[in-house]
């Protein structure tokens, strides 16, 4: 089990993923903990495109119907979220650990996947539209057994 810093006690702290995380973004560096567990985005349809959400602590959040177009989440730790229906479309998820996440019927249109994992995560009727992916990701990837049959054909699983 992954230990994590304690929860944080900010009395905003859920808001400031409409804020982002602006410095070091790609290697996950960051002024102060980007602590986004156990809050609710659900349909959340404008704040949160384009942030930059590096380093969250996501874990046990909603973002259900969310609209994240073009966010970009580096070495974010979601283990648990909830993402159904969340729409990634031109998003970069670098390193994610999406493991134990329901992202049925998520949009990863045009998504950068590098180096991110979906270990027992709920892939049902997710669609993988011109998903960016290496051949390492798309093989672990390939190995979830919810990814529908037209996933797998989007995603190109052998």
């Amino acid at each position: 089990m992954q230990r994590l810093l304690p929860l944080s006690t900010e009395h905003n702290r859920c808001e400031r993923a409409f804020v982002g995380n602006t410095i070091g973004q790609a290697n996950g560096v960051y002024d102060k903990p980007l602590d986004l567990r156990f809050c609710d985005y659900t349909n959340e349809k404008s704040k949160l495109k384009g942030k930059s959400v590096a380093a969250a602590l996501m874990s046990d959040a909603k973002f259900d119907g969310a609209d994240m177009f073009e966010a970009m989440m580096s070495k974010a730790y979601v283990v648990g979220a909830s993402f159904k229906g969340t729409d990634f479309s031109n998003a970069v998820l670098d390193r994610v650990n999406f493991g134990k996440v329901n992202l049925q019927g998520a949009i990863f249109k045009n998504t950068v996947l590098s180096g991110s994992t979906f270990d027992n995560a709920q892939l049902e009727d997710a669609v993988f539209e011109d998903t960016i992916i290496g051949d390492i990701d798309l093989q672990k990837l390939c190995t979830n057994t919810s990814i529908s049959a037209e996933g797998r054909v989007e995603l190109g699983c052998r």
